[in-house]
């Protein structure tokens, strides 16, 4: 069974910085590339960033570029997602997804909140 379960999610001010952990199981994280997404209330769900499964190749949507920082450690089939210069418009459930055999996962996502 897939697992995905994010966390590191909280309340920041504009500026801020969080580091989402997204630990993930039941497949074999080293061979798949890794995502992150967000939806803010009231909107479609955004995709974040996305690195390889070696972690040398790496996108990120134009709203986060420069900011967001995606890494992966494959020993502890973590990705992370460092989030620096926080905006308002950030605020938004961040989700890790995988595609695994031609099937998208979804994990709980996590909160967060960029709030003067």
């Amino acid at each position: 069974e897939v697992q995905l379960q994010a966390s590191g999610g909280g309340l920041v001010q504009p500026g801020g910085s969080l580091r989402l952990s997204c630990a993930a199981s039941g497949f074999t994280f080293s061979a798949e590339d890794m995502s992150w997404g967000r939806q803010a209330p009231g909107k479609g769900p955004e995709s974040v960033s996305t690195i390889n499964s070696r972690g040398d190749k790496i996108w990120y949507a134009a709203s986060v570029k420069g900011r967001f920082t995606i890494s992966r450690d494959n020993a502890k089939n973590t990705v992370y997602l460092q989030m620096n210069s926080l905006k308002l418009e950030d605020t938004a459930v961040y989700y890790c997804y995988v595609v695994a055999n031609s099937v998208g996962y979804w994990g709980q996502g996590t909160q967060v909140t960029v709030s003067s």
